[in-house]
């Protein structure tokens, strides 16, 4: 079974670099690049252990050296923005109405960037989709922090150059200086007044209505939770968990929005 069928791989074989070869021309050959990358998704898409990659891929010890080298060399990050700009470029993207929401990972073991909440230790997740629900922005964070005080790095850290023109949100989002700053950019928030607010309400109900759609950001993540080494952290460094999140996320662009 492979992860990528041919046009998948086409669409993202230019990103991935080789391997280097030594210029004495001794040791091993590299392994084909796709082959690894295939080793990769399948640990993406079970969650299983690096140790348990079945004999059809190369060695674990080689894929998990190869997406050593990848995360560190900003690999998965070029393949979700060029992903991502190449629709925005085709006029894929809808700006107008964007939707924001956060998550909660497990961390079975110790790692960087992982906080305490009831549910338990862990890291969050936080997302941006467009109104058709195309992922815009990941970004990673240790699960404490409340979700108002993530929305610019989660902005920041967007795919594409453009800011949204609405930002829609849950009550957690309902901040007037956070309201104010993205205005400044060119960005209007939209969320549910909390309960206990005491300042005068500022959101026009007509705005509100879009909340309605606020399930695409929802699915997105349901779509994100089929790749299972998504669900529970088990690396240390947030930058390889986040890279297997970025993976996931340029596959679901892959098959829901390239239709390939």
């Amino acid at each position: 079974m492979s992860e990528l069928n041919e046009k998948q791989w086409e669409k993202i074989k230019d990103l991935v670099p080789e391997g280097i070869r030594r210029t004495d021309g001794k040791g091993r050959p590299w392994r084909d690049k796709r082959e690894v990358m295939e080793g990769v998704l399948w640990i993406l898409r079970t969650g299983a252990p690096w140790k348990d990659l079945p004999d059809r891929y190369p060695p674990y010890q080689t894929c998990h050296r190869r997406f050593q080298g990848w995360v560190k060399s900003g690999v998965f990050t070029l393949i979700i923005e060029t992903l991502a700009t190449d629709l925005y470029e085709r006029g894929g993207v809808d700006l107008s109405e964007c939707y924001i929401d956060g998550t909660f990972c497990m961390a079975k073991k110790g790692a960087l960037l992982v906080g305490k909440t009831k549910k338990g230790k862990g890291t969050k997740i936080m997302a941006i989709t467009d109104a058709a629900g195309i992922i815009l922005s990941i970004s990673v964070h240790s699960a404490s922090p409340h979700e108002v005080t993530l929305v610019e790095k989660t902005l920041e850290e967007r795919f594409i150059i453009p800011h949204p023109e609405r930002l829609i949100g849950d009550k957690a989002y309902d901040s007037d200086p956070l309201d104010e700053r993205l205005k400044e950019q060119g960005t209007d928030l939209i969320a549910p007044h909390r309960d206990n607010r005491k300042k005068k309400k500022t959101q026009d109900g007509r705005k509100l209505k879009r909340y309605k759609r606020r399930w695409k950001v929802e699915r997105f993540f349901a779509w994100l939770f089929n790749y299972r080494r998504t669900v529970v952290r088990y690396e240390y460094h947030e930058e390889n968990f986040k890279a297997f999140v970025l993976l996931a996320c340029s596959m679901i662009l892959l098959k829901s929005f390239f239709h390939l």
